[in-house]
């Protein structure tokens, strides 16, 4: 692949189509702006300061958490008003570390009596594919995929090739490791805004091996798989790590479930609703990738409340909330990709549809990905 192919995946053909969409898109990008003044101004700024807090909330902690937009919030708001609705909308972690005593992984599958419809759709295989099953996933506001990854000894963490000087997309992260399915993976430091993926917040690990190592004090923290393939979540040192035999991991937060706990989600959570990506294991070691679309009309996305119902749903008992907005994507390769949308002429495809912070239908380069390698 050339360098301006990877960095863009746009074949030539749509390369002038796509800089007439960007055109359109500071015009949608305008639109908001004179939508969000009209309403101040028409209700005399009933919604943008009135009485009422959700609007309010909604903007604040939705822009808040962009890496790109906040300025939707801070043209209406002073920093005093922001921090006190950050503070008030927020996920209370429980703090526990994860007892992977708890967890069991089974690799049979015999069941035959399910407790309710979201324990059969996640235990009754896919009998054209015993690897993983991709559910459909639809809510209030929001629709995206849940892959059930039967053998997680198969989830690994891989990271950029690039690493310190770019990131990649993940359909290339996917085609480099030969993996069978593949979700984006923990944050990445983005200090002027260019997205490029060069950095993974926090600690790294993969393949048994420590890639990064830095400090993090956000919410959440390490994402990891132990050596016998259970799914950690923590907050804990590189030490700890190491102790608990942590093969392959990812930071970022905040955890959703702990040992079958759900965080307590005060307000809207304080990250708004945007495009999601969460990660989870059952008891039973099945583990749970899910993405979620949003940033449209019809669709804004989904708050952590929603990633905590639809995760307790299908029985996670460990569970956090990964990189998401103009990251969240999932790949197929190119056959099974077909089987969720209409087109894919690469070897590997995203089946759901990410949009960036400017509404543009498209993804960016990132740090790491949890992928499923192939057999």
């Amino acid at each position: 692949m050339r360098k301006n192919e990877e960095i863009n995946e746009i074949p030539k053909a749509l390369r002038k189509e796509t800089k007439d969409k960007k055109k359109r898109n500071w015009k949608k990008i305008l639109l908001v702006f004179v939508i969000l003044a009209i309403i101040g101004i028409s209700s005399g700024g009933f919604l943008l300061y009135g009485p009422f807090s959700g609007f309010r909330d909604w903007l604040i902690t939705t822009a808040m958490t962009t890496m790109t937009h906040q300025y939707f919030a801070t043209w209406f708001y002073d920093d005093e008003t922001i921090q006190e609705v950050l503070a008030r909308n927020r996920v209370e972690e429980t703090g526990e570390i994860t007892n992977t005593n708890t967890i069991t992984v089974n690799k049979t599958i015999q069941q035959k009596e399910y407790a309710n419809e979201y324990e059969k759709a996640v235990l009754e295989k896919d009998p054209n594919n015993d690897d993983y099953k991709i559910i459909e996933i639809e809510g209030k506001g929001y629709s995206g995929y849940l892959a059930v990854i039967y053998d997680p000894s198969r989830v690994k963490t891989v990271y950029t090739k690039k690493l310190g000087t770019s990131g990649q997309y993940l359909t290339q992260m996917a085609k480099d490791n030969d993996a069978a399915i593949a979700i984006n993976g923990g944050g990445f430091e983005d200090p002027n805004f260019n997205s490029n993926g060069a950095n993974p917040l926090g600690v790294t690990f993969s393949g048994g091996k420590l890639i990064t190592s830095k400090t993090w004090n956000g919410s959440g923290g390490l994402i990891g798989f132990t050596e016998d393939n259970k799914l950690v979540l923590g907050k804990m040192t590189v030490k700890q790590a190491q102790e608990m035999k942590i093969r392959d991991g990812v930071t970022f937060g905040p955890f959703l479930i702990v040992n079958g706990k759900p965080s307590k989600v005060l307000g809207n959570g304080g990250w708004g609703t945007a495009p999601r990506t969460a990660i989870g294991q059952r008891k039973d070691g099945i583990v749970l990738f899910l993405v979620i679309d949003g940033r449209t009309v019809k669709q804004p996305g989904a708050d952590m409340n929603d990633l905590i119902e639809i995760m307790r749903r299908y029985g996670a008992y460990n569970a956090t909330n990964l990189d998401g907005g103009t990251s969240t994507v999932m790949v197929l390769p190119q056959k099974e990709a077909l089987k969720y949308k209409d087109t894919c002429t690469s070897t590997y495809c995203y089946i759901n549809d990410p949009v960036d912070g400017a509404l543009r239908h498209r993804t960016r380069a990132i740090a790491t990905s949890i992928i499923v390698t192939d057999k």
